[in-house]
């Protein structure tokens, strides 16, 4: 399949990890291509969102149904205009997946090689991976739904 036809049509979602303090955004399209990615505080999520908004044509938010979810998911209905539809979906254990995923993305360096994986802390907030990672799971359960 050529690819350079498909851009015209290409599907953008906004992965959302929402917290009370600080909050993690991936920007992704459907073929698994992740554009931009980052944590900001939760106060300046939906200015983000709006800038990514402008910057690339997104259809649906996917957030973590964990406990912020519904208010999240409200202030977003009130805020966004157009709104974007929400899918929530399961994150539990999405923050431990995502420290091996940082670990991938970006390989220890030095010492800090030496240290087994699973004792390795990763030196930054890693929200913005469990919004990647939310959305890989999204992508998983549309192509792989499950009966309950």
């Amino acid at each position: 399949m050529d690819l350079t036809t498909m851009n015209d049509s290409k599907n953008y979602l906004l992965g959302f990890d929402p917290g009370r303090d600080k909050c993690g955004l991936a920007v992704m399209d459907e073929p698994g291509t992740v554009y931009d990615h980052v944590v900001i505080p939760s106060s300046e999520a939906i200015a983000q969102i709006e800038q990514y908004r402008r910057k690339y044509p997104i259809n649906q938010i996917i957030m973590g149904n964990q406990t912020t979810a519904k208010i999240w998911q409200q202030q977003l209905g009130e805020a966004l205009s157009p709104p974007l539809p929400v899918v929530l979906v399961d994150e539990r254990n999405s923050s431990l997946e995502a420290r091996d995923r940082y670990w991938e993305m970006y390989p220890p360096q030095g010492l800090t090689r030496l240290i087994p994986q699973g004792m390795r802390v990763p030196p930054r907030p890693i929200d913005d991976i469990v919004a990647i990672l939310l959305i890989e799971r999204y992508f998983r359960s549309v192509e792989h739904p499950s009966s309950g």
